[in-house]
């Protein structure tokens, strides 16, 4: 006779497990531990197998009937029911180890290790809030553009245009990561370039050439701190991204070679940067070196030598100067490069000298090494160049 529901509940723990039979090879096993599984028994071959079903209550009866009539439609089919129960279990596990957050984790974990850890943690941050609400259980070889450009376009809908770039940034490079590991064909993030909304861009001020000495002579006279003093000199020797300034560690300045090497983990583009240190910036170190102390950074902030000055430090002296509505930090980069390129130095020098990125792996390595001779001579002109037009170097502040 058929089972039934209330037979199955009824069902007590013996001393010995014992089978209760539902018919067509379906019973179930009681155990002494008061566990009851469903099993079937089955023939391939000639040979007698079980399939192990599941267990009462979380599958039913009506479960387990089901269960039954798919595996004898299998072995119909000449399929071994066993055989393909492991077959979908192993999918299930290729699928869950092919989601876009199993990869997206395993991508962070990886640059993770040239990171320093606030950057880390912050990608993770924006990771979680923004990718893997969305697409953290998803496969990645199903995540169509489509699907990756709803996703972005919440946050363009609440006018994150500068994270949304980001955004997708971190998700080109998952997918690239994928694709690397063989488990996606398409980087579909890449195929959204373009498709966004983007913040209108202004430039940025800058000192015209002809403005340059008369901002040297303010900074100069500066009354503020002598420490942001110098973190002013050595921006406009090495015309470097603030960032790249403020968190710089005495580790990374290689007195002998003169030369400083920022890691990669510091860098915009990812990639470590060599600057070539003119005379006029290692005179400048000099003084950093005796205002800074033994700390590990060139720029401790006056309040914690844990933490280096703040972006805002540089922008207060331009304030303090008179010159805030008239030129930016950022601006000393654009200000460098329109006189280097105005005194003939040539423009894919000048642009490596400014890390901006190559889009080419194998070109940026080559002109890494091929331009480094060029830089050091291009650093050194403008080291004399600044000097002459009134930058004082060493012994200035002290």
């Amino acid at each position: 006779m058929p089972l039934t529901h209330t037979q199955i509940k009824n069902a007590q723990a013996r001393a010995k497990q014992y089978k209760l039979f539902d018919g067509g090879g379906l019973y179930l096993l009681c155990r002494p531990n008061g566990g009851k599984l469903w099993q079937m028994k089955y023939r391939v071959d000639g040979r007698e197998k079980t399939l192990s079903i599941g267990a009462f209550p979380t599958i039913t009866l009506a479960d387990a009937r089901e269960r039954r009539e798919a595996a004898k439609r299998a072995l119909a089919q000449g399929l071994d029911p066993s055989a393909e129960k492991q077959r979908a279990k192993a999918e299930r596990r290729t699928a869950n180890a092919n989601t876009f957050g199993v990869i997206a984790r395993e991508w962070h974990a990886q640059r993770a290790e040239r990171w320093d850890a606030p950057y880390a943690a912050a990608v993770m941050r924006r990771m979680e809030l923004d990718l893997l609400p969305d697409l953290d259980k998803v496969p990645i070889a199903q995540i169509t553009a489509p699907v990756l450009l709803a996703t972005l376009r919440k946050m363009e809908g609440r006018g994150a245009l500068d994270l949304l770039r980001r955004t997708r940034q971190y998700a080109t490079q998952i997918f690239a990561y994928a694709i690397a590991t063989g488990r996606a064909e398409r980087n579909v993030a890449a195929d959204l370039k373009g498709v966004f909304k983007t913040r209108k861009v202004q430039n940025r001020s800058r000192f015209a050439e002809a403005e340059l000495p008369a901002f040297l002579a303010c900074l100069e006279d500066y009354q503020g701190e002598p420490i942001t003093k110098l973190a002013w000199k050595l921006m406009l020797l090495t015309f470097v991204r603030t960032s790249e300034l403020l968190h710089a560690r005495w580790a990374e300045i290689d007195l002998d070679k003169a030369q400083w090497r920022i890691p990669a983990a510091r860098m915009k583009m990812d990639e470590e940067h060599i600057v070539p240190l003119s005379p006029q910036a290692l005179a400048v170190l000099a003084d950093i070196r005796a205002l800074s102390g033994g700390g590990p950074l060139l720029f401790p902030s006056v309040w914690t030598h844990a933490k280096p000055l703040s972006n805002n430090t540089l922008i207060g002296a331009l304030y303090r100067m008179g010159y805030h509505s008239r030129a930016t930090v950022h601006g000393v980069r654009g200000t460098a490069s329109t006189i280097l390129n105005e005194h003939g130095f040539r423009a894919d020098v000048i642009e490596r000298q400014l890390a901006h990125g190559e889009r080419d792996g194998v070109r940026a390595a080559y002109n890494h090494a091929q331009y480094l001779s060029e830089r050091r001579e291009m650093m050194d002109w403008w080291g004399q160049y600044l000097e002459k037009a009134g930058l004082r170097c060493g012994g200035g502040v002290l």
